[in-house]
């Protein structure tokens, strides 16, 4: 795939996905680049100042110390290991240690509250927690056989960490490991119900995210930062495997605080050649100065939602490098990218990646169209997607009909890009025109008013629904009756007419844990209105005759 990198058509023809009966990623892939590249595979950055550069061959000798104290504590193939830890370390230590041993690791995220950590351990089956000794408290009272492991200080009836220092840093395995063996347990962000369990194998992640690094173009010995929190698919995409499958280092910027100029500084300082980030960290970048990195990173994507036209072109104005979108999710590697050396379509996430078949399906028909639910043929099953859902039923509901069905909607062009349109529950009627909230958003988040926005379908008497935006001001923006005006001009100047927006609340954004908008919660909120009397602050379009003046 690397030797095509820039050759989209010729990538596409010439790969196939290697497909190993026996793979353990951690022993025949890592390790063996341990012992043949004098190559730092860490480097973590404190807001202190300070840092922690690891290379290769000493990530290996740390996670087999780890993988032979962990056996020693009765961790053996197949039990479930709860991994919650901020990124330092130890993280990648336990992640490669419990691969080796063949267990499967579910990552969480710190934030998580007891709540949820008594759901994880109980669904996830957990039979071993390995987290920082500052989140222990948490685990209390939570019900569940599961033996506790705190990294930096000890807790009574908690083993420390820190005694996996003495263990041998040589590691021999017991047994091979199958490549369709569970390897990792997410559980999703949870937007519109429960969060499901998603299952990979030590093949559909390790391998399926060749996918990601040719996507992101990574090539080794480059220094790759991703901006991403551990506990969520995403850090794996970026944090572990693509960087570690190219023999690149993963750069790590560690914060208490998220501030967008200090990141931009360590880029700098620490020759940072490749970028990811969320739409999110994007729009707060291009709110500083972007000038301030002396030699910015050669290429940069961008992830989580799709992102803006408009951060885009500043992007490009500024480091004259064109942000890749990329699309996915926690049930598979890249599906669908922008990727290197290809022309970047306004608006578009690109075209379907090297070893995946995208079909978009009608959701009346069931036919191919150019518009429709982004689906995955899977004949042949593509490696980078999961195996199934834990819960019954699930699986099933998701592959029917020889298709993967991801649940969001796109449209593709004459030349194969893929606009995406929305989520299949976003996607709304009004006025019997269908409506895509992200196409609505794009043009709002251009305004420099506007920080955020969501829009969802509020009912109308006339038109049955219409769009309603919920709008986050941006800093030194009033939530006033002339901001809201100047917004809805902006709407209308750039929107078609059965397109406007017709409503308008300033409101903070319902996020999951993982940040991403909570739609269905603003759309329970406006069908809800519907039978209260309660009073909406919300600015209505026929209210300000100024948008017909």
């Amino acid at each position: 795939m690397l030797r095509n990198a820039e050759d989209y058509e010729a990538a596409r023809a010439g790969f196939r996905w290697p497909e190993p009966r026996y793979f353990n990623w951690a022993l025949d892939w890592f390790d063996t680049i341990g012992g043949e590249v004098d190559r730092t595979a860490l480097w973590i950055t404190r807001p202190g100042g300070d840092s922690e550069r690891v290379s290769y061959a000493e990530l290996t000798a740390r996670s087999n110390r780890v993988a032979n104290w962990l056996r020693g504590l009765g961790v053996s193939r197949g039990d479930r290991l709860l991994l919650m830890l901020d990124n330092r370390a130890e993280l990648w230590e336990t992640l490669l240690a419990a691969m080796k041993l063949g267990a499967v690791t579910i990552p969480a995220t710190p934030l998580l509250g007891p709540e949820e950590l008594g759901d994880r351990l109980d669904r996830g089956r957990v039979r071993y927690v390995v987290t920082s000794v500052e989140h222990v408290p948490k685990f209390a009272g939570i019900g569940g056989e599961y033996t506790g492991i705190s990294v930096g200080g000890t807790r009574p009836g908690w083993w420390d960490y820190a005694e996996s220092a003495s263990a041998s840093s040589e590691f021999v395995p017991r047994g091979r490991t199958r490549a369709e063996d569970p390897l990792l347990i997410y559980f999703t962000s949870g937007t519109t119900a429960l969060p499901k369990l998603v299952e990979h194998t030590h093949l559909s992640y390790p391998v399926g995210h060749l996918s990601t690094m040719y996507w992101i173009g990574l090539r080794p010995g480059d220094v790759h930062l991703n901006i991403s929190s551990p506990g969520w698919a995403k850090h794996a995409w970026s944090c572990l495997f693509a960087p570690f499958n190219a023999a690149a280092t993963v750069f790590v910027h560690g914060y208490e605080r998220f501030d967008p100029e200090r990141l931009l500084d360590e880029m700098s300082r620490c020759g940072v050649t490749s970028f990811c980030a969320p739409p999110t960290v994007w729009r707060m970048l291009i709110q500083c100065d972007l000038g301030r990195v002396a030699d910015p990173p050669r290429r940069v994507v961008s992830a989580g939602e799709p992102l803006n036209p408009e951060v885009i072109d500043r992007v490009s104005e500024e480091w004259s490098v064109t942000i890749r979108d990329g699309f996915g999710q926690t049930e598979s590697s890249v599906q669908i990218a922008n990727t290197p050396g290809q022309p970047v379509r306004p608006g578009a996430m690109g075209r379907p990646l090297p070893g995946f078949d995208v079909v978009l399906v009608d959701p009346v028909t069931g036919d191919p169209s150019d518009e429709g639910e982004i689906c995955l043929a899977l004949d042949p099953r593509p490696v980078g997607l999961m195996s199934g859902y834990s819960e019954e039923g699930k699986t099933a509901e998701v592959m029917r009909d020889g298709y993967y069905h991801t649940g969001d909607v796109g449209r593709r062009d004459a030349d194969g890009y893929i606009t995406y349109v929305g989520r299949t529950d976003d996607v709304f009627k009004a006025s019997d025109y269908r409506i895509s909230p992200f196409e609505l958003e794009s043009v709002l988040l251009r305004h420099p008013a506007v920080a955020e926005a969501a829009v969802v379908p509020a009912p109308d008497p006339v038109r049955s629904a219409v769009p309603k935006a919920y709008v986050v001001p941006a800093p030194g923006y009033a939530a006033d009756r002339d901001t809201a005006l100047s917004v809805l001009r902006h709407a209308r100047r750039h929107l078609a007419p059965y397109q406007r927006i017709r409503r308008l609340q300033f409101a903070e954004l319902p996020k999951t844990i993982s940040g991403k908008i909570r739609r269905v919660e603003l759309r329970n909120k406006e069908q809800g209105r519907v039978h209260e009397d309660a009073v909406v602050e919300e600015f209505r379009e026929e209210e300000f005759g100024e948008l017909t003046g």
